[in-house]
């Protein structure tokens, strides 16, 4: 018998080890598949169809639920959200058509996005006097104000 630091009886473990597997999460329960398969296996299945999910119809219940909230919003904010007026647009493109810049390079020297640029060259914009002020001083033409498209003024507006 050999001799060493184990001395004694050595005995094995033979007890079942039982790995489980996770719950199944409730989205995956939720789908076709799951459903299907429950059906088959005649597990009790029950369905809930939401009042106008996935449409954008509404129920009496939510639209009469709605209706304040929906007052208020039309009292105290604007129906249309105010775009870049045209002769703006017209002078926008004018003067940088005519200092041979592309709407890239305007938005670099005003240091703004070139979809921004995009956006005022064809009038989807809402106007930002700040960024009119950048393009009035970029392209020295008057963008703001009754005179617009006339040159700026050698001391600013």
């Amino acid at each position: 018998m050999p001799t060493g630091r184990l001395s004694g009886n050595i005995t094995q473990d033979w007890e079942p080890v039982v790995l489980r597997r996770t719950k199944p999460k409730a989205s995956d329960l939720k789908s076709t598949k799951a459903v299907n398969q429950a059906l088959r296996s005649g597990a009790p299945v029950e369905t809930v169809r939401k009042a106008a999910a996935g449409t954008n119809k509404h129920s009496s219940a939510a639209a009469a639920a709605s209706a304040p909230a929906r007052k208020l919003d039309e009292t105290t904010e604007p129906a249309a959200v105010e775009r870049v007026a045209a002769e703006v647009r017209a002078a926008i493109q004018k003067a940088r058509v005519a200092k041979g810049w592309s709407q890239a390079e305007l938005a670099k020297r005003i240091n703004e996005r070139a979809q921004v640029v995009q956006e005022y060259d064809s009038g989807k914009a809402a106007p930002v006097q700040a960024v009119l002020a950048k393009m009035e001083r970029a392209l020295e033409v008057k963008l703001r104000g009754k005179a617009v498209g006339a040159p700026l003024a050698a001391g600013g507006k």
